[in-house]
């Protein structure tokens, strides 16, 4: 049991005794105690501005105590790194966030309306051009830039390369964005805190000299660069933000990028990009640089590829693509090793004349890889798998030491959490579930929920299925899903909001995101109980609310908002319908949408780690249970919570 000092009460709570109080707290929620022990109004204030920013909350709430219980996952980050790194969180956050706010129509384009790199190469110019001093492979691409990085990355660790990644976003701290060092762990508190310290001055005075433009993805891009240059890396694999052109990671010249990857291109971020997948094709290739050599992802449509090579071919860059007839991949079967997924894969390169430089074809010549265990699950990672081992023969053709064995070493250690991952069954019981499978991945395009249904199939053909999603009001939310309802139709859909960077301006209601589902299955043929919006509720007897209607018709697909209901409520409420409709038949729940919504599930299960240590009563369950609880212990903590916040 941890125990925790008694925590002040204000003058208007003089009836209370501040001892009895902290007490009786100590006994039932000690992890809320906990959040609530006595600290710097300064680390308060860190909290509050979590609370009110990605919480969305505005006034003192029944609310309140569960969001610490079961809560968006930026508090886990405060709770974490706050204590050190609260000034460089507050600085990052006085920057303009376009992550959060949604990028300006045409800004991710090489033109006028493009973003400026003029003030991230003065920003880098005043750290002394840190990013000149390392060699880097830079990556770009629609989907699945992110997982070709780690295993790209992971495969020059495993040769015994130091090596920096740079990736975006994150899941539960920023610190994630940054793996350093041969062990690919996220960056340390000490070194993020000691650089920002260190090189504050001349941020202050970038940011007052480009009149307070430099962006938070500039300014903490040029710390990256920075933290590289400091701990003197071997190489950086950096993963592009938004397109390639204008994006303020492309200051890498020829000299130090060993090579370029485009993993896929695809309609996302469309008005940023230009309108069309032409013009997103000409942004990504603009990574592109003299002489180095490009490496293409996924299929690609003739005319787009036809872009990237024209744009290769300028530059004199050789080109290999991931799709070429010499390369090879399949799955051979899926299985587990106690209770961790994997996919057994094959893996064949045999490029003869696939490659315009002949003394690159040479070095490509062959490689066999028969028997490689992929923790990263689906069809589209294992094609990012084949596309990061095509960059780590380019380098090997450039003169990097890197053996065969590394390269099936560092696939098969490769493993994002969120990206098709299953929770093990401890994992799900500190969720409140038990007796289901649950699965949570970022997917939030139609490309995507296409490789999410391969996963689903790969654990639960033709079982009973429940879908939780969440998305941002810029994505293609008919297209995903009809995805999702063509490929395994589920049994249950539930439509609930999430916060995007802090903040509720990016997503998109769960009522129309409802209506964009009705549409998409109506246009499909296949039938829809729509049990409407439900703003406030009980899960305790939960379906007995639709009873009547759900008895009518079990082969319906049941759909439903909660815009106001936490992830975990959620899920608790699809396990409840999965079981009402089809009894004690293993089911499957499946988390998806955005990153941002699976990072609120993967907090929620280190928060249920965290009670099982504090040895306490409370489980898990709903915002509704958790309020009763509250409030019978003591209706007046709320507000006193709510005044330590402020």
């Amino acid at each position: 049991m941890i125990r925790v000092p008694s925590v002040p009460i204000p003058a208007s709570f003089g009836s209370l005794r501040s001892g009895s109080l902290a007490d009786h707290y100590n006994s039932q929620i000690p992890t809320c105690l906990y959040c609530l022990r006595q600290q710097s109004r300064k680390r308060m204030l860190g909290y509050r501005r979590f609370l009110t920013s990605f919480c969305n909350i505005r006034n003192g709430s029944r609310k309140l105590l569960p969001l610490l219980i079961f809560s968006q996952h930026r508090l886990n980050s405060t709770l974490i790194e706050d204590a050190k790194l609260h000034d460089f969180l507050d600085y990052l956050e006085q920057l303009k966030n376009y992550e959060r706010i949604g990028v300006p129509k045409d800004a991710g384009t090489d033109s006028d309306d493009g973003f400026d790199l003029g003030r991230m190469r003065r920003l880098l110019q005043r750290l002394g051009n840190p990013h000149s001093r390392f060699k880097a492979v830079h990556v770009a691409g629609t989907k699945g830039k992110g997982s070709t990085a780690a295993f790209l990355s992971n495969i020059l660790r495993e040769e015994g390369y130091l090596v920096g990644c740079y990736t975006s976003p994150h899941l539960l701290t920023i610190r994630e964005r940054i793996s350093l060092g041969r062990s690919g762990g996220p960056v340390s508190v000490e070194l993020l805190r000691n650089l920002f310290y260190h090189i504050k001055g001349s941020l202050d005075l970038s940011i007052e000299m480009e009149g307070g433009a430099l962006t938070h993805f500039e300014v903490f891009t040029a710390l990256v660069f920075a933290l590289f240059s400091q701990q003197g890396i071997d190489v950086a694999v950096i993963e592009a933000g938004l397109g390639g052109a204008r994006d303020a990671t492309n200051v890498l010249c020829s000299t130090g990028l060993a090579a370029s990857v485009i993993t896929s291109i695809g309609e996302e971020h469309l008005s940023a990009l230009g309108g069309s997948l032409e013009s997103i094709a000409m942004a990504k290739s603009g990574i592109i640089k003299p002489g180095r050599p490009v490496v293409i992802g996924d299929p690609l449509q003739p005319h787009i590829e036809h872009i990237i090579r024209s744009k290769a071919s300028s530059l004199n860059s050789p080109v290999l693509s991931a799709c070429d007839a010499g390369i090879k991949s399949i799955t051979r079967f899926f299985g587990r090793e106690e209770e961790t997924p994997y996919q057994c894969c094959e893996i064949h390169i045999n490029i003869k004349e696939d490659i315009p430089l002949i003394s690159l074809a040479l070095t490509l010549q062959f490689l066999d890889l028969p028997d490689v265990k992929l923790r990263m699950l689906g069809k589209h990672q294992l094609q990012n798998a084949v596309t990061a081992t095509c960059a780590a023969l380019c380098l090997r053709n450039e003169g990097w030491r890197i053996s065969d064995v590394s390269i099936q070493a560092g696939l098969e250690k490769t493993f994002l959490p969120g990206r098709g991952q299953y929770l093990t069954k401890k994992e799900a019981e500190t969720l409140g579930l038990s007796g289901v499978s649950i699965v949570v991945d970022g997917a939030h395009t139609e490309a995507s929920a296409k490789g999410l249904i391969e996963i689903i199939k790969m654990e639960n053909p033709d079982g009973p299925l429940a879908l939780v999603v969440s998305m941002a009001s810029d994505k293609d939310h008919m297209a995903f899903a009809m995805q999702l309802l063509t490929g395994r139709m589920p049994n249950v859909v539930i439509l609930t909001e999430t916060s995007i960077a802090g903040s509720r301006f990016r997503t998109v209601s769960a009522s129309n995101l409802k209506d964009v589902w009705f549409r998409a299955a109506t246009n499909l043929g296949i039938s829809v109980l729509d049990l409407g919006t439900i703003n406030q509720w009980n899960t305790d007897g939960f379906p007995n609310l639709f009873s009547g209607q759900m008895n009518n018709n079990h082969s319906q697909v049941l759909l439903i908002a909660l815009p106001n209901a936490l992830v975990g409520d959620s899920m608790q409420i699809a396990d409840d319908l999965l079981r009402y409709r089809t009894g004690q038949k293993p089911h499957l729940i499946a988390v998806t949408g955005s990153l941002h919504i699976v990072s609120s599930v993967l907090f929620g299960m280190a928060l249920g780690l965290l009670f099982k240590l504090c040895d306490s009563q409370i489980i898990l369950t709903s915002t509704y249970e958790m309020c009763k609880k509250i409030v019978a212990i003591n209706r007046l903590i709320i507000d006193l919570v709510w005044h330590l916040f402020i």
